[in-house]
């Protein structure tokens, strides 16, 4: 299973004060709470997916791609310029060459060349049983 995430914004890893969420409107919290709703629903869903695999001894047909610290434009859905649409594909340049994760030092890009091939060894496969 390849797992392709939208992107996550660090913008929780900013803290406020007390005085700034004072101020806040009931718009401003609902758009808080909404924002902690899909980044909580999205690790877990990745956590419990993850889970399985490791359980049925096939981790390694997992991986989930996504960016967790996008920034500026790049957070914005509706952001479809030109220059945004380059940033973007710099993003997912640079998340090649990142580790998959802490525990998994395998970079991105080795990750998902290790599941193309293992995709078209499968699709392979299956061609060669279909054919007897």
């Amino acid at each position: 299973l390849l797992s392709l995430g939208t992107g996550t914004t660090s913008e929780f890893d900013k803290t406020h004060t007390a005085e700034e969420t004072a101020k806040w409107g009931a718009l401003q919290w609902m758009l808080v709470i909404q924002q902690m709703t899909e980044a909580a629903s999205s690790y877990m869903t990745d956590y419990y997916l993850s889970t399985v695999f490791q359980d049925l001894h096939s981790q390694n047909n997992y991986l989930r791609v996504q960016e967790n610290a996008l920034t500026g434009t790049t957070t914005k859905a509706d952001g479809a310029s030109e220059a945004n649409m380059e940033l973007l594909a710099q993003v997912g340049e640079n998340l090649l060459k990142k580790p998959v994760s802490k525990d998994n030092p395998e970079t991105y890009e080795e990750a998902l060349k290790r599941f193309a091939k293992l995709l078209s060894d499968r699709k392979k496969l299956r061609a060669n049983k279909a054919s007897y």
